[in-house]
């Protein structure tokens, strides 16, 4: 007999899975989004601040100088943002995987089984 009260259930609890998985992933997004404003935001100062120090610069030396450890000091936040923002989109990925772990090693499981042959006894 075809139990509608279980069916009903079952598809509740999926959608009710299925809407915090999408409100995790929007959250991991605007979190990224918010660290990549911020970080651009971030960057642009300190681009406009080595401007100005730059144009009030007497010597080429100095010049020089200023310009390189600027390079060096943007070169180093840039890879470092880079590590952060992998590091977010990796757990990002966790959690958007997180509700289909079970199922998928469920499933594997079973194809696993049926695909092993037989020993004979």
């Amino acid at each position: 007999m075809f139990n509608f009260e279980e069916v009903n259930k079952k598809g509740k609890e999926a959608m009710d899975t299925a809407l915090k998985n999408y409100s995790d992933v929007s959250k991991g997004f605007q979190a990224i989004a918010a660290e990549t404003a911020e970080y651009s935001k971030k960057s642009f100062q300190d681009g406009v601040t080595h401007f100005e120090t730059l144009a009030g610069v007497k010597s080429f030396e100095a010049a020089f100088e200023l310009q390189s450890n600027y390079v060096k000091s943007a070169y180093e936040n840039f890879v470092a943002e880079a590590t952060k923002l992998g590091e977010m989109y990796a757990d990002l990925a966790k959690v958007a995987y997180k509700p289909y772990e079970a199922p998928v090693a469920a499933v594997t499981k079973a194809a696993s089984k049926a695909a092993a042959p037989a020993t004979a006894a």
